[in-house]
């Protein structure tokens, strides 16, 4: 238990930093991480440049501070939304059944069916490298996700003795699914959407570096990290920086979605008291 203590105050300092480090960006800066300087390029960590200078001689330090921003704002986004639709599809499909429930059934088998990075890199290049493609994409690999969970949940609550109480005393189904049924639901939805924004910063990763998605010059951790692949024997320190932030940014959300998931998920969290 302390172990588990220990790793999540840890994944909490972490995202804490990232995050006030990435707002704060403006204030921290040491160099215009915008304009290249031939004259200093490729120059290792030294007082000067905390974490060196890339290849066109822009400071790393101040790169590595804005290129949170565009990782973090793009998975929130893209897992609200992908929340947004997954909760309406999976509470009317739920609730009231019918045609309605098997079409979208099939639907997100569909989607489900299909390999998320595949179906990602395709929608990003048919509608080009840019970052609504790159939110839309996600959006349409995840929304399902949340959906099945939602119908599964409302399927189960609407059985329940007390709703059929409810409706015995009048309640209407707007009043239902709003006071009654979605409250009873919110925890999941936290961890899973809370696990969705790992993985979001995870696949903004590997489309970036696939030049699908945050563009240049933009400052972005995997951008970097794909623009550093051809000095990685000279220059190491222009890789390993901005990938270690990105495994670290990942690894504090995914600590973070295991321990709501301990606190919230009652019958997670009885299984491991047995």
């Amino acid at each position: 238990m302390k172990k588990n203590n220990l790793q999540l105050y840890f994944a909490a300092a972490v995202l804490i930093l990232i995050i006030g480090a990435s707002i704060l960006a403006p204030l921290l800066v040491t160099h215009n991480p915008f304009e290249p300087d031939m004259a200093s390029r490729l120059q290792p960590p030294s007082w000067q440049h905390f974490f060196g200078t890339d290849a066109l001689g822009r400071d790393m330090f101040s790169r590595i501070l804005y290129g949170g921003r565009a990782s973090i704002l793009l998975s929130l986004t893209a897992a609200l939304l992908s929340l947004g639709a997954g909760l309406l599809v999976g509470l009317f499909c739920g609730f009231y059944g019918g045609k309605l429930d098997i079409f979208f059934t099939i639907v997100s088998n569909i989607f489900q069916g299909i390999p998320g990075s595949c179906f990602m890199i395709a929608i990003a290049g048919i509608f080009g490298a840019s970052i609504k493609s790159l939110v839309l994409a996600l959006v349409i690999t995840s929304w399902a996700g949340f959906s099945r969970i939602v119908r599964a949940e409302v399927l189960q609550l609407k059985e329940e003795p007390f709703i059929e109480g409810l409706r015995c005393l009048g309640c209407n189904n707007f009043r239902l699914l709003t006071r009654h049924i979605v409250p009873n639901i919110i925890n999941k939805l936290l961890v899973l959407f809370t696990i969705r924004v790992g993985r979001g910063i995870l696949s903004i990763a590997g489309l970036s570096f696939l030049g699908l998605g945050v563009q240049p010059p933009t400052p972005d951790w995997s951008v970097m990290v794909s623009d550093a692949v051809l000095y990685y024997r000279s220059s190491p320190h222009l890789i390993l920086i901005p990938g270690a932030c990105i495994f670290f940014l990942i690894y504090s959300i995914n600590n973070l979605g295991e321990f709501m998931r301990d606190r919230l998920d009652v019958r997670f969290s009885e299984v491991r008291k047995w």
